[in-house]
């Protein structure tokens, strides 16, 4: 009986430690929120950067007769 006395004497000092750090710790959380505004002057956000996109090819550009021209290549060796 002594050892299961022992046992619930540690689970609830363990868990109160645990309670009582989880708590100190969003205080803490809370309190740096607060405070962290005040110094958002100093390093402030960075304005986000427009995406461009680059100008579209026309349709018949170089690519597509390079496939063209690979396809042609690769039909005249396999006849």
């Amino acid at each position: 009986m002594a050892i299961l006395l022992q046992g619930l004497v540690l689970l609830v000092s363990g868990m109160g430690i645990v309670f009582l750090f989880l708590a100190l710790l969003v205080w803490v959380m809370n309190r740096s929120a607060a405070i962290v505004p005040r110094f958002n002057h100093i390093l402030p956000d960075d304005e986000p950067k427009k995406k461009t996109r680059p100008a579209a090819k026309a349709a018949g550009d170089d690519e597509t007769a390079l496939i063209a021209i690979a396809i042609a290549a690769a039909r005249a060796r396999a006849a």
